[in-house]
């Protein structure tokens, strides 16, 4: 129960990637695998932010319009947002308007800016990988928070960010290859590229 789901084209997926549509292709195309740079890793922690508490695919059909109202995720121009940005966002009806989501993508924003002093925020994250953890056969095998989902949030939050708990890290975690989150059978097992 819960194991791959094999689909109308044959192919085998996670039970919630199995039919076709966004869902579909993100499963396909970006989760679990690697991506490079500021903006993408500033995007996925902003967009996970922004589903607690909804489903990822609504998230997903507003995305483009979150890369528009957030600048691209260029965290110097979301850095330099001010209230009367957050009352333009709160008008725009193509986004989540949630206000402490908003405010918090902007404090993250100055946050993501500031960890430059540092090693940045992509170094920053993928200092909490985790060894590899066993590849689950069955969505029941699966978890939602782990050790370094926990330090993370914590580290995050140390360092000034909003809306970063352990379980949003975790699903952050997942979808930027930090480990492999695929199901056993999945034909995307394997994909993440992390480099050693």
């Amino acid at each position: 129960m819960g194991g791959p789901v094999i689909g109308e084209d044959g192919v085998a997926r996670c039970p919630w990637g199995g039919g076709p549509g966004v869902m579909r292709d993100y499963h396909d195309t970006e989760w679990g695998m690697r991506v490079h740079g500021e903006s993408a890793y500033f995007e996925r922690l902003t967009l996970e932010a922004f589903q607690s508490g909804l489903s990822w695919s609504t998230i997903l059909n507003k995305r483009e319009a979150f890369r528009e109202v957030f600048a691209g995720f260029d965290a110097d121009a979301v850095a330099t947002y001010d209230a009367g940005d957050v009352e333009r966002l709160m008008a725009e009806p193509r986004i989540v308007r949630n206000r402490l989501k908003i405010e918090a993508t902007l404090v993250n924003a100055r946050a993501t800016v500031a960890l430059r002093q540092g090693e940045g925020l992509e170094a920053f994250v993928l200092s909490f990988r985790p060894d590899p953890p066993p590849a689950p056969e069955s969505t029941d095998q699966m978890t939602t928070t782990s050790p370094q989902s926990v330090a993370l949030s914590k580290a995050l939050k140390n360092c000034g960010f909003a809306f970063v708990g352990p379980t949003t890290m975790f699903a952050m975690m997942e979808a930027l290859g930090v480990f492999d989150p695929h199901l056993l059978g999945c034909h995307r097992r394997g994909s993440a590229t992390i480099e050693e």
